[in-house]
């Protein structure tokens, strides 16, 4: 692929992030993707055959953006100050109003049920705990947590977030309901919060 399409095709995904993010996954058409991106039918099936496979590649677009986290990072940040930011960043996309894709997710998942190594979510979801796992081991050396198990506390940590963005489409969450949840986990490491 040229430069030119490489550009077209990260254009046609920036878009759908868009598009995705404002009607789920569900809702979409090809033809609303044409419109969004103002391009024709032919040029849009160029580069993608199906909603499915063009929503994948947002999928995997999102991701590696998502990685952009330990950009954040400060050289002496703590392990509760990691903790914290990604808390916070994982606060501020359930509360986004442009380009959340977590219906979209949601709905994705449900519709294509994709096998565990096809699974971006799940990728996603086993990095957190690695990475959570990995902090609050440094927290307890470093004395900073109080835990007798690092890895099952960071599934809960993981499974609660993963909870409040269900909790955020399906019930409604306020942001005061977010801290509270969250404020209450961190205690349970022994991390005191301002």
């Amino acid at each position: 692929m040229g430069d030119k399409s490489i550009q077209k095709k990260q254009y046609i995904i920036d878009v759908a992030t868009t598009v995705f993010g404002e009607l789920g996954y569900k809702n979409v058409t090809m033809k609303d993707i044409v419109d969004a991106c103002d391009i024709s039918r032919g040029g849009l099936y160029l580069y993608y055959e199906s909603t499915t496979q063009l929503f994948i590649d947002v999928m995997k677009s999102q991701a590696a953006a998502g990685n952009d986290f330990t950009s954040l990072i400060s050289e002496d940040a703590t392990a509760a100050d990691i903790l914290l930011l990604f808390l916070q960043e994982e606060k501020k996309d359930i509360f986004r109003k442009k380009n959340n894709l977590n219906r979209a997710y949601f709905e994705f998942y449900f519709d294509q049920k994709p096998s565990k190594a096809d699974n971006i979510y799940k990728k996603k979801f086993d990095n957190n705990v690695k990475m959570i796992g990995k902090l609050i081991e440094i927290g307890i050396e470093t004395g900073e947590f109080t835990c007798e198990d690092p890895l099952a506390a960071a599934y809960n940590i993981v499974y609660l977030v993963e909870g409040l963005k269900s909790t955020a489409l399906t019930l409604g969450l306020s942001p005061d309901s977010f801290d509270r949840q969250i404020l209450y986990i961190l205690q349970s490491l022994g991390i005191e919060v301002s």
